[in-house]
């Protein structure tokens, strides 16, 4: 490594030789057997207690024994699990469990062994491999005896550079902002490399945070986070695809963030007309962003929205905030700081506009419609009208205040094609129309169920309402058997516009149909459209406790740590994750007829591996909503459902952004949001709040 090598030039000799020695012997031993590592110091055999061994294809020294034959002093630091081997006035840095290693005592000498010390029968053995190239004349090895050889009086060898390079920065740079990493894999090396991953080191912990993940071809975006800044090593470690290390390289740094906010899509003078896309470029790690209207005259500030620090937002301004503002951009790192982008003054000119809805062009309109306006101005009345296309005659259908919607159930004497539109008074008394919304009616006398749906399981007291598009002077509500057409009469009255309620009994369980019958003045039946429903009035089983609350968050992160470390996914959002979906383990879906746990942590809809849950969810039907049993996924166990968690994001292609991502807490909870796993606008923020209040993004602070 061209960046260490004049400070490793003047190491001693037998300290550069015992690093060769723990190196190359792991390079050679992969055919040794496990029981007998032999080593020969100038020429004189040093038995060890405990003698060497070999591990996952790697042979393991006993570091004081060794380091002592050849005149160097070993140090122990039992706090962090340290050793410091120390000859004339350099030394070298180990810690037990870790990859990084410092040469020298400075920052300037870091370098990744192939696999970390370790502690056996009390003593601590170094691994191997430091390099994968050949070392200097001062090591040689006998496979054949199982012996390494070490000649201290040999010149002096030379460390070669790693077969990785980080490529995209030097040592030494100040990182101010967004940073693009890279690196290259130099000479023969040919281990098939799955991915690499960038860290950004402690010095003294030797641990960090991933900032970025690939395969080691591209280039990556590194977003850096002003809680980190300092000195740091920005370290990159190649792994194949069992997750094995192959090699790594060390660059020192400076993490010295400036935070910087501008607005993208929009410049100076600009006049906004309609929709307006807003989005910002940041150059550091931001939680969120707010989006501001100044009023420049009287210092008002008008929040216009707040989301994605790195997606897109809308804002439609209304006619009532036409004039001259500046618009900005505010964005928050993870301690709640805000950093404001520039005013840029624009000018909101829109039209006044309003529009029909709830109802399309062409539609045949045969049952209720929910009728709406669409303005961006104060609206005082609105009038929904229905209006004759050929002579132009309207009739008024509902006349409210505001801009309240119209639920408009068509009539007999509506048949036919007709215009719907609406007119909004404003609030000088000004009257405006939306365009023609042209609609054919066809409908015949009947009455409509609202407060039952398709497939809903009636459990308890059921509330009855319908309404009819003719006079009714009785309603009767009905169950039909849809095998014998047996029919029931659950109740009646002469209030049609009444609701009523029944409560079933166990003699009503199964499969029914639902109708309404009413009858007219002129003693006519009208007969509603039949609803199939279920009745049960057995026991009911609810969301059930998958382990006590207070033991959750251990039982989550030991799930999610093994998930981060085999595949890079932030444990901390993993973990965030359980808590918001499954109420910190205490709502897992259970059967609701049978009391069967689902173990399912995520909520996650279909077949599982133990088959599926009944619970509920929700429908709509003409515009009421209501519940339906559901199949929710069955595990095992709640390992199981994590495991299936993990594939389903890690498999799907719609979540292949939130993969790019995914090492990062912040940027994979904004991900999630995109790729459409939460319908909750605010889902990320609640994710962020909970990795922040119960600090679990510390569990994101990973070694090599």
């Amino acid at each position: 490594m061209n960046r260490a090598a004049p400070a490793f030039a003047r190491w001693p000799l037998h300290l550069t030789v015992l690093l060769a020695v723990v190196f190359i012997i792991g390079f050679m031993s992969t055919a040794v057997d496990a029981g007998g590592v032999n080593l020969v110091i100038d020429g004189k055999v040093v038995k060890t207690t405990p003698a060497p061994y070999i591990t996952g294809g790697r042979t393991l020294v006993p570091v004081r024994a060794v380091s002592e034959t050849l005149g160097a002093y070993v140090g122990w630091h039992q706090q962090d699990r340290t050793v410091i081997i120390i000859k004339g006035n350099q030394r070298l840095r180990l810690r037990v469990g870790h990859r990084l290693v410092n040469l020298s005592g400075t920052r300037s000498g870091f370098y990744l062994l192939d696999g970390p010390p370790r502690i056996r029968n009390n003593r601590t053995f170094v691994p191997i491999r430091f390099v994968s190239s050949a070392f200097g004349a001062a090591v040689r090895w006998d496979g054949s005896t199982s012996t390494v050889f070490i000649d201290s009086g040999a010149s002096q060898p030379v460390l070669p550079k790693p077969p990785l390079a980080l490529t995209s920065v030097v040592a030494g740079q100040t990182i101010t902002g967004s940073t693009d990493l890279s690196v290259q894999f130099r000479g023969p090396f040919s281990a098939p490399v799955a991915e690499v991953r960038y860290l950004l080191l402690d010095p003294d912990t030797g641990q960090g945070p991933m900032v970025a993940q690939g395969d080691g071809t591209g280039t990556y975006r590194w977003i850096p986070d002003p809680a980190y800044s300092g000195d740091r090593l920005l370290a990159a470690a190649a792994y194949d695809e069992g997750g094995h290390f192959l090699a790594g390289d060390v660059v020192p740094v400076k993490v010295e963030v400036h935070p910087k906010v501008f607005l993208a899509g929009i410049s100076p003078g600009d006049t906004i007309e309609g929709s307006l896309p807003l989005a910002v470029n940041v150059n550091f790690l931001a939680t969120h962003v707010r989006y501001e209207l100044v009023d420049p005259e009287t210092g008002v500030v008008t929040l216009l929205a707040q989301g994605d620090p790195w997606g897109q937002t809308y804002w439609t301004p209304g006619y009532q905030q036409n004039g001259s503002y500046f618009l900005r951009a505010v964005a928050y790192d993870r301690s709640g700081q805000a950093y404001s982008s520039p005013e840029v003054p624009v000018t909101v000119a829109v039209a006044r506009r309003l529009a029909l809805t709830g109802i399309s062009a062409g539609k045949v309109v045969d049952s209720p419609v929910t009728l709406g306006v669409s303005v961006n101005f104060s609206a005082h009345r609105v009038q929904y009208l229905l209006r004759d296309p050929v002579s132009g005659r309207k009739e008024v259908l509902a006349e409210l205040k505001g801009a309240a919607k119209y639920r408009w159930i068509p009539t007999p004497e509506q048949e036919g094609k007709h215009e719907v539109l609406a007119g909004v008074t404003d609030q000088e008394g000004n009257t405006y129309y939306t365009d023609p919304v042209v609609v054919e009616v066809r409908t015949s006398p009947g009455v409509f169920m609202e407060t039952v749906g398709p497939g809903q399981v009636l459990t308890g007291k059921v509330v009855l309402r319908a309404v009819a598009n003719v006079p009714l002077e009785k309603i009767t509500y009905q169950l039909v058997d849809p095998e014998t057409a047996v029919v029931r009469t659950i109740a009646s009255g002469t209030d049609v516009r009444a609701s009523f309620s029944w409560t079933p009994g166990p003699e009503d369980d199964g499969s029914w149909v639902l109708r309404a019958v009413g009858v007219t003045p002129t003693g006519s039946q009208v007969v509603s459209d039949e609803v199939p429903v279920r009745v049960y009035t057995g026991p009911l089983y609810g969301p059930e406790p998958v382990i006590e609350k207070d033991r959750f968050l251990d039982f989550a992160t030991g799930l999610a740590l093994p998930t981060q470390a085999r595949t890079g996914m932030s444990a901390a959002l993993q973990v965030a994750q359980a808590i918001l979906e499954s109420g910190w383990g205490q709502f897992a879906p259970a059967d609701k007829y049978t009391g069967k746990l689902s173990y399912n942590l995520f909520g996650i809809k279909g077949e599982g591996p133990a088959g599926s849950v009944t619970a509920n969810t929700w429908e709509e039907y003409r515009g009421v909503v209501y519940y339906v049993d559901a199949k929710f996924r069955a595990y095992h166990s709640p390992k199981e459902s994590w495991q299936d968690h993990e594939n389903f994001l890690l498999t799907k292609s719609r979540y292949r952004p939130f993969r790019e991502v995914m090492h990062d807490a912040i940027q994979g909870a904004w991900a999630l949001k995109r790729a459409g796993y939460a319908t909750d606008s605010r889902y990320p923020l609640k994710l962020i709040d909970i990795m922040k209040r119960y600090n679990l993004l510390e569990l994101d602070e990973v070694k090599p």
